[in-house]
């Protein structure tokens, strides 16, 4: 908040808080705090110094949102609540060219005797702070430890030092309300937006992370198979030794830890060696390579089959990542969240969709033929109205290579598709994708019967039994009915 900005949020607190008793006052976080003053409407005067973004302004809540979000005081709150409960707010001021709000109080001390004591909101970036200032301007106590002339317990207060830069507010601007009822609403509007997207974006790296790590952990197994294969070595190489030994027994020439064999197997029949122990006998370094042949054989088919296993997961979770960057393109915050659910989280009971309930799921068109075509919203809507809605000969469409909404021409009649409809409804389907910026885009399209859905995959991942494709221009020229 700037300077103008504080200037004009002190006028607009000055208008209603004066007369106000202080109430119940809740921590949010370790440097957020809501107070009760007893305001209509259930507002509450909200600040933060968070050296990030120090703010104050008035919010609207409800008194168990609060009381949810409340965490336990610290032992300023707890100070505030001593001194300064059933206070009244008698002014509110600023210090002249510092971002400093003063509010000040005037009650009764425990002793029954009326005084006078300064809240004082410091929203100086860095070094924002929240003090309890006595009449003299003594430091009671502060929100944060900071350091500096006037900024610390028992001392003085005085706004924190600046350096000296040749700095004015003449080109500030105080924050826009665009269209809200008051400046505290159009701060707090934006600090929810702010918040939201934080969340978001927090959502969004842990979904990246849990599934790029589930990708890591597949490809580091398929790596630690591939070496344990290669440590067991070819079984038939070991059976074929065990085998020339045996057959050279007679013959074969020991030259210490090397035997010399005719292979056999070789139709020009050249000598070749082969390793063994030097304390052994030809019997049993023979005996030796067949136990390692059937140890290499049985190995090599178990790896094999794990392998088969690891890689269907690999493709599965690569799959799984497509359709969560299709999740957070759509902003579809319930698709990210599934990412993160456990996975032995109990699934719901699945119940029959209901027609009424289909403008839930999805955006519904009319074509110019007066064809209704129904477009998915989100990609957990996309299943529903796939899977649980479109019926077996109604036409289903998708963006061949973007992620993006299942479209589904509604067919109760069984007629043909009319070819006007289904270029509507495909351009549908290019809009509704991340193809939307393209001059054209491929789709493919097929009657639902020939669409599945693979066994644990993601929401809105399916897989086409036989399907067409058609080029078009990503657009709206059916008529949006809801």
């Amino acid at each position: 908040m700037n300077l103008v900005t504080i200037e004009k949020i002190k006028d607009e607190l000055a208008d209603v808080l004066p007369g106000r008793q202080f109430g119940k006052i809740f921590q949010l976080s370790r440097n957020e705090i809501a107070i009760n003053l007893r305001l209509p409407d259930s507002r509450y005067l909200f600040v933060s110094v968070a050296p990030g973004d120090p703010r104050a302004y008035l919010i609207r809540r409800r008194l168990r949102d609060l009381e949810r979000a409340a965490t336990n005081p610290s032992s300023f709150v707890l100070q505030l609540r001593k001194q300064l409960s059933g206070s009244t707010l008698v002014g509110i001021d600023t210090v002249p060219g510092e971002r400093v709000i003063k509010f000040g109080f005037r009650g009764e001390s425990a002793r029954g005797e009326m005084r006078s004591l300064t809240l004082v909101f410091q929203l100086t970036g860095r070094s924002a702070n929240l003090f309890l200032l006595e009449p003299n301007e003594m430091i009671v106590d502060s929100m944060r430890r900071t350091n500096g002339i006037g900024q610390e317990v028992g001392m003085s207060y005085a706004p924190p030092q600046r350096p000296e830069v040749a700095t004015t507010a003449t080109f500030e601007t105080a924050f826009p309300i665009n269209g809200h009822a008051s400046l505290s609403e159009a701060l707090d509007a934006d600090d929810l937006r702010k918040s939201e997207e934080l969340k978001f974006q927090q959502m969004v790296i842990s979904a990246r992370t849990k599934i790029a790590n589930d990708i890591a952990k597949r490809e580091r197994l398929l790596q630690g198979l591939a070496a344990d294969l290669a440590r067991h070595g070819d079984p038939e190489r070991w059976k074929k030794f065990g085998d020339l030994l045996l057959a050279n027994i007679a013959t074969a020439k020991r030259m210490g830890k090397h035997v010399n064999v005719i292979d056999y197997f070789d139709e020009s029949q050249t000598a070749i060696e082969i390793a063994i122990d030097e304390n052994e006998s030809i019997t049993e370094a023979a005996e030796k390579f067949f136990r390692r042949y059937t140890k290499s054989r049985n190995s090599r088919d178990e790896i094999g089959n794990r392998n088969l296993i690891v890689e269907a997961e690999l493709a599965d979770l690569k799959a799984k990542r497509a359709q969560l960057e299709d999740a957070i393109w759509q902003r579809d915050t319930d698709g990210i969240a599934e990412f993160l659910e456990s996975k032995r989280q109990i699934k719901p009971v699945k119940r029959k969709v209901k027609e009424s309930t289909v403008s839930m799921f999805a955006r519904i068109f009319r074509s110019s033929e007066d064809f209704e075509i129904l477009v998915g919203k989100k990609a957990k809507d996309n299943d529903q109205l796939t899977f649980k809605i479109a019926r077996s000969l109604d036409t289903w469409m998708h963006a061949a290579d973007y992620p993006g909404s299942h479209v589904v021409i509604r067919n109760p009649n069984r007629k043909e598709i009319p070819h006007r409809t289904l270029l509507e409804a495909a351009q549908l389907a290019a809009f509704y994708s991340q193809g939307k910026a393209q001059p054209k885009a491929a789709v493919h399209y097929t009657q639902k019967k020939f669409v599945n859905k693979p066994k644990g995959s993601a929401p809105g991942l399916v897989s086409l039994a036989s399907f067409k494709t058609i080029l078009v221009e990503p657009k709206i020229e059916a008529e949006l009915i809801r």
